[in-house]
């Protein structure tokens, strides 16, 4: 498989590759499925992929608390491939034999699929390394931590794993694309996003009397209607900041003013330059909101990530695998998704892409991630096992795409 003078360089069929350990790869899927870990806790995860890793022949290394990384082949690095580990604070709603055992916490985000790609995604190239040695090294990494702000990648990258790691790629699941497809795009394929909490803080009162104290559901009333309005006009509209409140709690009793009450959301946008103008737009416009009801504002806004933008050598390296295993017509165009990664930071680091993986049952139904009933097809793992390692061994070989 290794290029010679006269010959072009042959990448292996994967496909063949992983068919024998697809079963496997789908039993060791639903038993962290059925274990989900929240971020900075994915103890029993990181064991489970040790121990797989160890009884493949590889030698991972484990990070600082969660997570860890596998090297396969040898000689200078070529690529690395990364997964997220963690999962989500919410009640699975699926009834699945193999369902969360974690009351409250589930891999609503598929990243337990992500996990179980990448790990087929080493042992196959273990096994073609083993027959053909690699001249190259492929970085696999297991990150925590990815659904916090500003997120797990930070660890990986501070502790020195995307050192010498010239080009980087990753999956995530999408449910609104069948299963045997993938979705790409060049430049931005997510967005910015941010997380933020505004307190009010007032006297409180009669609702008779609002003139006696400050009205601070009125004043919440008019933060979350008009923040978004203000940021709506003040930034340019191609670059789409939208403030969207997740969480509206104030009072206990209709005729009561209370004394407390607060809101929380996201801000996400679609633009990275336009992202670092509006935090500081935002918070402004907060507290400028609010100063004519006289409340004392508490304003927490957490900067998360910047967008996910693919290189367009490094889309074309996947766009190419998923054609060769998957067939001619496999990749389709993904519009861009207002969800924030931290994969981005990795992407600022060094160039590289992420995909969409389908996970949809061909004429089955469109779920959405981060909800209790997601259930991706789990055909969908042979898929991004296939098209991941031959995106690594084009890599290797030194293929342009």
């Amino acid at each position: 498989m290794q290029k010679t003078s006269t010959e072009a360089p042959v990448v292996p069929h994967i496909g063949v590759w992983a068919a024998p350990m697809l079963d496997e790869l789908t039993r060791f899927r639903r038993d962290i499925h059925a274990h989900p870990e929240l971020s900075h806790k994915e103890y029993r995860t990181t064991d489970r992929l040790v121990e797989h890793l160890e009884a493949a022949g590889l030698k991972p290394k484990r990070l600082e608390d969660t997570g860890l990384y596998v090297d396969i082949g040898r000689g200078e690095l070529k690529i690395g491939l990364r997964a997220d580990i963690d999962a989500l604070p919410i009640l699975e709603e699926t009834e699945l034999p193999y369902a969360s055992s974690a009351t409250g916490i589930a891999h609503a985000c598929g990243h337990d699929v992500h996990t179980t790609v990448m790990l087929g995604v080493a042992e196959v190239l273990a096994k073609i390394d083993a027959e053909f040695p690699l001249n190259g090294r492929v970085r696999v990494i297991f990150q925590p931590a990815e659904e916090t702000m500003p997120g797990g990648a930070l660890d990986v990258i501070s502790q020195g794993v995307l050192d010498g790691v010239p080009r980087i790629l990753a999956l995530h699941c999408d449910p609104r694309i069948d299963v045997g497809l993938v979705g790409t795009r060049i430049g931005a394929i997510t967005s910015a996003s941010d997380t933020v909490r505004v307190e009010l803080t007032g006297r409180g009162g009669h609702t008779s009397r609002p003139h006696l104290t400050e009205d601070l559901v009125f004043a919440l009333a008019h933060i979350a209607a008009n923040v978004p309005a203000v940021l709506a006009r003040r930034i340019d509209v191609r670059s789409a900041v939208s403030v969207v409140w997740g969480q509206i709690h104030a009072g206990s009793a209709p005729n009561a003013i209370p004394a407390h009450g607060f809101m929380s959301g996201t801000m996400r946008c679609l633009d990275g330059e336009a992202w670092e103008a509006a935090g500081d737009l935002l918070d402004q416009t907060v507290r400028q909101v609010a100063a004519p009801f006289g409340v004392d504002v508490k304003l927490e806004h957490t900067r998360g990530v910047p967008p996910v933008v693919n290189t367009e050598a490094e889309t074309g390296l996947i766009e190419a695998a998923a054609r060769a295993e998957l067939g001619p017509d496999s990749v389709v165009l993904t519009p861009q998704s207002m969800g924030g990664e931290d994969f981005a930071w990795m992407t600022q680091k060094v160039p590289g892409a992420m995909m969409r993986l389908g996970t949809r049952t061909p004429g089955g139904e469109t779920y959405d991630l981060h909800r209790g009933d997601y259930r991706p097809d789990e055909h969908a793992i042979g898929c991004g096992v296939r098209v991941m390692a031959a995106a690594a061994m084009r890599a290797v070989l030194g293929l342009r795409h």
